[in-house]
């Protein structure tokens, strides 16, 4: 069978809905019509930066940052979250503006639509060390998949310790000034990074939003920057294009180089949780695809022991039923993903006893009972002539990382009735 047909039949979709009517987890209080609910139409998981990837502060202190980023679902009123969650001390913002950009990644803005935010009813904001705030809802019609720019201006210098995003794969502007109403960002001095802005919501009368949590696979490493073509993008893009969906937003909760049980580049996944998942406004659906960073640094410098591998599997599966249990309270159904092959990766170099370790955890997470449904990956991914490898159509090349065919077939072999329950 070739590969197309691989991506339209190759999925395997293991179902155990849990007993019980689903809920709706708690949105922030708002004063709209009881018919009128929040629900998260974008974000992005938050870490500390590595020093090449934080913002220059001294040429943010008497300036503007423009940052743009592309919604899910629409809404009539919007609000945005800010945050200084990895702050040491307080963040202080003098303004903070929202408009719809003239293209993704886009120095300019539709005059027209720019827009002040407010926070308790002043424009300028001081966030405490280690906490987010959300904007005052504003009128703002916000069509799907829109492009939105913010913009902000700092009160002197960012924390030392700054709080971003770095794989946005979107550019960012900053320059000198008060820029915040400024049809064109001018100074000319850019990066591909997201800083501070954290969550944007949506008031709409119907909805949920679905929660894609991973590591550099689902943050989007090797696709075009400014495409949005990450497999969560393209998903998002289904899900409006049917009318079953269209009230779904899509929040990409990646993080490169992410794991489940150890720090790497940003918090390990345990520890975000709550931040990334639970505490989203409306949600109703999270995807897990976290692992192939736990399996690969195992044995990365050295070898390890079979106890050691034992150990491993263990913590991983430990660390999904802890997900799996605090999602399920809330009533938010979760979706497992198996871990997809990486044998032909230079970078980890597995041997057999670590692809012994993927299948292990692969047929946990395909055990009937545990998630609400399971979306194999690993089935649809990998090559069937070696099938501890990627197939080669759908391999960036370095053996770890999908290709642009294969985060579109990702995100085409997930299946919204997922979304309609």
């Amino acid at each position: 069978m070739d590969i197309g047909k691989r991506a339209l039949v190759g999925l395997a979709i293991a179902l155990s809905i849990s007993a019980g009517p689903v809920t709706m987890a708690s949105a922030a209080p708002t004063r709209a019509a009881k018919t009128e609910r929040w629900v998260a139409s974008w974000a992005s998981a938050q870490m500390i930066p590595a020093a090449k990837d934080a913002l220059p502060a001294a040429e943010v202190v008497d300036g503007a940052l423009r940052q743009t980023l592309r919604l899910s679902t629409g809404g009539g009123k919007i609000r945005v979250r800010l945050s200084n969650a990895f702050g040491t001390e307080p963040l202080k913002l003098s303004g903070v503006h929202v408009a719809l950009a003239a293209a993704p990644g886009s120095a300019r803005i539709d005059l027209a639509s720019d827009r002040a935010l407010a926070f308790s009813g002043r424009p300028e904001v001081t966030i405490p060390a280690g906490a987010e705030y959300l904007s005052d809802p504003i009128d703002f019609p916000a069509a799907p998949l829109a492009n939105l720019a913010v913009t902000i201006r700092f009160d002197g210098p960012p924390p030392a310790q700054q709080t971003s995003h770095p794989g946005s794969r979107t550019t960012s502007w900053f320059g000198a000034g008060d820029q915040l109403a400024a049809a064109e960002l001018t100074g000319g001095k850019s990066l591909d990074h997201w800083f501070v802005i954290a969550g944007v919501d949506v008031l709409r009368p119907a909805g949920a939003s679905l929660v894609t949590f991973g590591d550099s696979i689902t943050d989007g490493y090797g696709v075009t920057t400014n495409g949005n073509n990450r497999w969560p993008d393209i998903l998002a893009a289904r899900l409006q294009a049917d009318p079953r969906t269209r009230g779904v937003g899509v929040l990409n909760a990646g993080i490169g180089g992410n794991r489940l049980v150890l720090d790497g580049l940003g918090p390990n996944a345990m520890a975000r949780f709550d931040r990334d998942v639970l505490n989203q406004a409306g949600v109703r659906y999270v995807i897990l695809l976290e692992g192939v960073n736990d399996l690969g640094t195992l044995t990365r410098e050295q070898p390890a022991s079979p106890e050691a591998h034992a150990a491993l599997v263990n913590r991983m599966t430990a660390s999904y039923d802890q997900m799996i249990r605090r999602a399920r309270e809330r009533g938010i159904k979760v979706y497992g993903a198996t871990i997809m092959p990486f044998g032909g990766s230079g970078y980890y170099h597995p041997d057999a006893a670590n692809e012994q370790d993927r299948q292990a955890v692969n047929a946990w997470i395909r055990t009937p009972g545990r998630f609400d449904a399971v979306i194999d990956f690993d089935r649809l991914m990998r090559d069937p002539a070696n099938p501890g490898k990627l197939a080669p159509a759908y391999d960036s090349g370095d053996g770890l990382h999908p290709s642009l065919a294969g985060y579109k077939a990702m995100a085409d072999a997930v299946p919204l009735e997922l979304f309609t329950r």
